[in-house]
């Protein structure tokens, strides 16, 4: 077999093994980005814990129906790159979203979640969630509610007791 073929086998294994590991997937046309922006990108999502990669259409095709993945071949046209998300599902639309406000030269085409392709509408509304820790805060917030109204309705007795004695010790 020819070296160019045995390096195509490992590319798509390298696509099998990030698209098995990642918790989301955007697939993104980046033309129009110059070297800088796309450096600046790239490092955004290593920061983040995510990753953003340029391979060829039809490795990620065969690396995709290796997978059983299927709904993403119409969107691998042209020129595409794929935002992978490992540690939060919503890092990679965050981060696209926030560069092409930028600088406007990124366009989603689809994505990939929990098993579903996504329009661009649903990769927009994903983007526009709050923050794993603010959806956490207030729902720590939602749980402690009730336990602080019962602190307080129990504190009620002992402080109008406290509140009658003191009155009393005034006079």
């Amino acid at each position: 077999m020819s070296a160019n073929f045995e390096q195509k086998k490992l590319v798509v294994e390298e696509i099998k093994d990030k698209v098995s590991r990642a918790k989301s997937m955007i697939l993104v046309d980046y033309r129009g980005i110059n070297v800088e922006q796309d450096t600046k990108l790239r490092a955004q999502f290593r920061k983040n814990g995510a990753e953003y990669k340029i391979y060829k259409n039809k490795l990620v095709m065969k690396a995709l129906s290796d997978l059983n993945i299927s709904g993403l071949e119409s969107y691998l046209k042209d020129t595409t790159a794929i935002a992978f998300g490992y540690n939060d599902e919503v890092v990679p639309a965050k981060i696209l979203k926030a560069v092409n406000k930028e600088i406007g030269k990124i366009n989603v085409k689809a994505g990939y979640l929990n098993g579903n392709v996504l329009t661009v509408k649903d990769v927009n509304t994903l983007a526009d969630l709050p923050s794993k820790e603010l959806l956490v805060a207030k729902l720590l917030g939602v749980l402690q509610a009730p336990a602080t109204g019962l602190v307080t309705v129990l504190n009620a007795p002992i402080r109008g007791l406290a509140v009658a004695l003191n009155a009393i010790a005034t006079k």
